[in-house]
């Protein structure tokens, strides 16, 4: 059929739009986890990704995609959700205290979080994600400590046994990181392995673990278990703790903000 038939642009950017939603929502997405969820082969989903990428709208990385405001360039107007991100930062930030040793992820929600940090707060962070120390950075008198290895494209985080192992060596007061999804029965879950392996060593290094999801991705599951919902202290979304969205994640000692 000739490209200016209506029906196939209707359906071809219907499908971008979808593509693009979820590259955002979940911050980066495999070829093939992009493929299942809109119903169409490698190929057609690897072509829109370049598409995309040629229109500045995403950017590429090997074996899926990522989103813009994940780069270390990007700009406030790109990040998704910006103010429920917003919004979850702020009802996050209460659990920072002086003194405390905090394992701390990367993403956008943290970066939001690292914000707001006042520049008189005196803790310790540890992070596996290279520009989420870099962040930390403009805090004045924060203790930084970035534990290095190999990084990688897909997650930019540091990964490896060796990296994993010098988490567990700490007994860290909080841990707060995102999630790419999250459900009641099934727990925090993840598409890349080396995701999964570097937030349980964070999750078992900690004593308290708060995490921090946008509404959307509740109830959501992806093909990797990273911790089940009872090892969760508190769950820090957009909306008001007594939200009925809510009322699946109330078991166990889950504290809703």
């Amino acid at each position: 059929m000739l490209a200016t038939d209506p029906s196939i642009v209707l359906v071809k950017e219907e499908r971008k739009e979808m593509l693009l939603k979820q590259i955002n929502l979940h911050t980066r997405v495999y070829l093939g986890d992009l493929a299942s969820t809109l119903n169409v082969s490698e190929d057609t989903i690897r072509r829109d990704i370049n598409e995309l990428a040629d229109e500045g709208k995403l950017i590429k990385i090997r074996g899926g995609a990522m989103s813009k405001a994940y780069h270390h360039t990007s700009a406030v107007q790109e990040t998704y959700g910006h103010q429920d991100k917003r919004t979850i930062a702020e009802k996050c930030l209460p659990l920072l205290q002086d003194g405390m040793l905090i394992l701390i992820g990367g993403g956008t929600t943290i970066r939001e979080l690292i914000k707001l940090i006042p520049a008189d707060l005196r803790a310790t962070f540890v992070t596996v994600n290279p520009l989420t120390a870099v962040e930390l950075m403009d805090k004045p008198n924060l203790e930084i400590i970035m534990v290095g290895g190999q990084i990688s494209r897909y997650s930019q985080m540091s990964v490896g046994g060796e990296v994993y192992q010098r988490l567990s060596e700490f007994r860290a007061d909080l841990c707060i990181i995102g999630t790419n999804a999250i459900d009641a029965r099934s727990g925090l879950t993840d598409s890349d392995w080396e995701t999964v392996q570097a937030k349980k060593a964070m999750i078992q290094a900690s004593a308290k673990v708060a995490v921090l999801a946008i509404s959307e991705k509740l109830n959501s599951v992806m093909r990797m278990k990273i911790a089940d919902l009872h090892q969760i202290d508190y769950l820090i979304t957009e909306l008001p703790a007594e939200s009925p969205q809510l009322t699946p994640y109330r078991a166990g000692n889950v504290q809703l903000r």
